[in-house]
This record gives structure tokens, sequence and C-alpha cells, in this order.
């Protein structure tokens, strides 16, 4: 689907006939989309790609684009749903996009995947954590798909030690959402704490999108439970934690990356106040990445969550392209996985599977509607 593309050379040379010649046609856009949830319930994430996304192609344009060719960006909307996003996915094909940041939603993500591969299109997640997102295509021989986040069985080496170390000899429950991303998450730091050295008191599931966890919670009250881990999204477990201070049950309450948007707050109000997450190192503070947050900040929008993570899976593809002068997705992951490609986010670099070499993972704790980032050990 990429042939339109890519015949965009001097399509007739000059031919002499007499005193004429043909001139050359100047050759369209490359289009390129982000795809997330735009709309729904999760649509706080779809703002951070988009706008990370928004961002990234003014800047490339403006620094001579891709090839010598302008960007032109899609956005597909997918609610975090997985037959959506295989819809999505089928759109952007018939748009002949050489490029997708996305999904969000590991659920949306890797069925997503499946339809690029079909067609040899790059696709990127800046968000997907769950390892099936690239083992899968790598398992199948496919060279198409990246990422510029952590996975969850790495996180959940981060979070499983220091639950087992921190709570030793207490009632610690594990819960998910049932969701490819909440599972796999809760499932990996499950199995890192118990290496560790912790049983873990409790382990439960809930339903995404749940309005009333009174009887989760009074069932962990009853059971002693003195701290809570989530595998979900930062609207469910903003609600538990709300209705959870209201039953007057005081446990702790940890998660993951998908609660680094203010949203949260907006939920949960003040007993938000302690909850902890982990998630990548903020990028915010580093050289790499001052000149953008500053032209976020202009814009009265703090680029917080994935948003510079999106940013940069356009940026690094931008780089590969031009590296392998080149918009087929083979030549470009070729590019990406043979060179270090400096991004807001740091100088990154991918592995034969397609995920980042190194990634560095910090504790944040909300705090009167912010979320702090410990300083990394």
């Amino acid at each position: 689907m990429l042939k339109n593309l890519l015949t965009t050379t001097a399509l007739v040379a000059a031919v002499a006939v007499g005193a004429f010649s043909m001139p050359t046609v100047a050759s369209a856009d490359i289009t390129i989309a982000v795809a997330g949830p735009m709309t729904g319930d999760l649509a706080a994430f779809g703002e951070q790609l988009r706008r990370g996304a928004e961002m990234a192609v003014k800047d490339i344009n403006a620094a001579g684009g891709v090839n010598g060719e302008q960007l032109k960006l899609e956005i597909g909307d997918d609610q975090c749903d997985p037959k959506q996003a295989r819809q999505v996915a089928n759109d952007l094909v018939q748009k002949e996009v050489a490029f997708v940041a996305g999904h969000f939603c590991s659920g949306s993500s890797i069925p997503a995947s499946e339809v690029y591969a079909e067609e040899g299109i790059l696709q990127m997640t800046p968000a997907s954590t769950n390892p099936d997102f690239t083992e899968g295509p790598a398992k199948k021989g496919v060279k198409t798909v990246f990422r510029t986040c952590g996975r969850d069985d790495a996180q959940g080496v981060f979070a499983g030690p220091w639950l087992a170390k921190t709570y030793a000899g207490k009632k610690v429950a594990i819960l998910d959402d049932k969701s490819a991303y909440g599972q796999g998450l809760a499932n990996e730091t499950e199995k890192n704490a118990k290496a560790s050295g912790l049983e873990p008191a409790m382990r439960d599931t809930y339903t995404a999108k749940e309005k009333d966890f009174s009887a989760l919670i009074s069932k962990m009250k009853d059971a002693g439970i003195e701290a809570v881990y989530i595998g979900g999204y930062h609207n469910d477990v903003a609600l538990m934690v709300r209705q959870a201070r209201e039953q007057g049950f005081n446990a702790d309450f940890i998660s993951a990356d998908a609660l680094n948007t203010a949203e949260f707050w907006s939920i949960s109000g003040p007993a938000g106040e302690g909850v902890r997450y982990s998630d990548g190192a903020s990028a915010v503070n580093l050289d790499s990445a001052k000149a953008v947050v500053e032209k976020f900040r202009a814009e009265s929008y703090e680029p917080e969550g994935y948003t510079l993570n999106s940013y940069a899976a356009i940026q690094a593809w931008a780089a590969a392209a031009n590296i392998a002068k080149s918009l087929e997705g083979e030549a470009v992951a070729e590019a990406l996985r043979g060179n270090t490609i400096p991004t807001v986010i740091g100088d990154l670099s991918w592995n034969d599977t397609g995920d980042l070499t190194k990634v560095n993972y910090a504790w944040y704790v909300w705090h009167d509607g912010k979320g702090v980032q410990e300083p990394l050990n």
C-alpha cells in the first residue's frame, strides 16, 4: 500500500521532442498516523498521544520533513476496544499510511499490529506494555513492531521485589481488571513478589468500568489487607481508592503507569493522596526534552504521561526513515535496530524484538493533585 508514496521521484525524464520537456511532478505528502482512545473513558491518554504526535509532526515539517517531504497526520480513535482497533488499522491501511504511532491499550495494539504487519507498515506504540505486543510478531518473523515504553515484565521486576521488601510480614492483595494490560502487569508483579518471598494474601479480579467496588473493598477489609497492588487503568483505580476511603478501608494502594494522568486525581480527589505507581523515569526535565516541553507549556499544556513517548515515536521513525532513505517498513526497522536514535526522551536503541534496550523505572506518589517522582535509586 506504500507504492503510491514511494513513486514520488522524477516521474518522467525530460524527453526531448523538439524544444519541449515534461516538468517534474511534485510529490504528495507522507501520511502517518497516531491511534488510541481519542474518545471514551481513557480519552485522557488519547489526548497525550495526539498532542505528542501533532507537535512532533509540526517540528519535523519545520525542519524539512522526511526524505524532503512533509508529513500529514491522521488520527485514529479506537476507544481501547480491540474490534474497533482492528477497524481503525484497516482504515489507516486504506489511507496508505507509512507509519503508525499507537495504539495505547495493549488489548488494542496487539490486534491492530496484525493488520499493519500484513501491509508492511511500521508500528511503534508509545504506551502498550504487554510483552506479547512485540514478542508475538517477533516469533512470526515480523520485524516492524516497536515501542518507546517499557514492558510489564520489566515493571514486575521493578515492583515485585519492592512489594516483598516493603510489606514483608503484611497482608497484600493483588488485583487486575482482566485486560491484557492489567492482567499481564499484575501477573508479572505477583511472580516477582513471590520470587522475593512475598505470598499474596489475596489474588482477585474486577471488571473494568465497574462503578461500585463496595463488595470487593469489604472483602479486602474483612481479610485484613494492608496493601493493594492493582493492574488496571486510572479511572477504576481512582474510583476504588475513593470508595475504599469512604468505607474506612485505609490500606496502601499501589499501581503502575496507567495512573500517570491528572484525570486520576480529578476522580479520586483527596482520597488519592499517597497512592503510588511505577512508570519510566520522567523525561520532562531532560536536556533533550527542554525545548519541546517549553513549546507545550507555551500552549498551556503539561506534557504528562505518554505525551513525550508519542513525540519520540514519530521522531525516531522520521530519523530512521531519513537514514534508510526509504519509507518501507522493513528498511526503516533495520535503521532503527542498527542505530542509536536521539529523541526527546533520550537516546534510544532497540533489540531484535523491537523493545528498548534500556528503561529506567521510578516510583511516583500522588500528592496534592500531582504525581511526584521519587529519587531514582
